[in-house]
């Protein structure tokens, strides 16, 4: 790496070509978020492009660096050719509609194994199918510990800081009920910015 560090290592440890042990999103964002010299440098390693196409690239690269050009066609060249264009795709539009604006319609879109590999390492909470229908309120400061209190959940929602699956939430005693959980059994809880939480409804 341009850097020094060891190639091939994430935040959570190696980078595997066994999707047992790096799912295909996760390989994708690694490819993706490398930075501009090690993406010209593994371009050329680690494709089947000729010489003309990724000069061509790189041109472009230097000409709009925030559209990541290089990065973008790393990422799609290596996980299509460890994986599989569908897995590539998959992980395309995971991103676009977690880090996009999206809905709760589009986050039922993606595939179960994605979402859950785009989600993996973040606080989880299970509650029983008794616990669904729920209000706002009793689901996350009752049945699970997402707020330690009543009160920081109302201050949170009146500051604008909570969604449920991407969606803002305006009223601490809106219900949540089955048609909420995306797959019929996940609810993501955005809790400011950056921190997620999963709840998975038991069988």
């Amino acid at each position: 790496k341009a850097d020094g560090g060891k190639f091939g290592k994430t935040e959570e440890g190696n980078v595997w070509l066994d999707p047992r042990y790096t799912s295909p999103y996760k390989f994708y964002q690694f490819w993706i978020n490398v930075s501009d010299e090690d993406a010209e440098k593994y371009i050329k390693t680690f494709t089947f492009l000729n010489k003309n196409e990724i000069d061509n690239i790189t041109r472009d690269h230097v000409k709009a660096p925030h559209e990541r050009m290089l990065q973008k066609t790393l990422a799609r060249e290596v996980t299509t050719l460890v994986h599989s264009k569908e897995d590539y795709e998959a992980a395309v539009e995971a991103s676009q509609i977690l880090f996009g604006k999206s809905t709760k319609e589009s986050l039922q879109t993606i595939r179960e194994d994605m979402f859950l590999s785009v989600f993996e390492g973040v606080p989880q909470f299970s509650i029983g199918k008794d616990k669904k229908n729920s209000s706002v309120m009793d689901l996350l400061s009752v049945h699970t510990a997402i707020f330690s209190s009543k009160g920081e959940l109302k201050r949170m929602v009146q500051g604008g800081g909570l969604m449920i699956n991407k969606q803002k939430v305006e009223d601490t005693e809106t219900q949540i009920d089955q048609n909420d959980f995306i797959n019929g059994k996940y609810l993501l809880v955005q809790k400011g910015k950056k921190n997620y939480y999963l709840i998975t409804l038991q069988n």
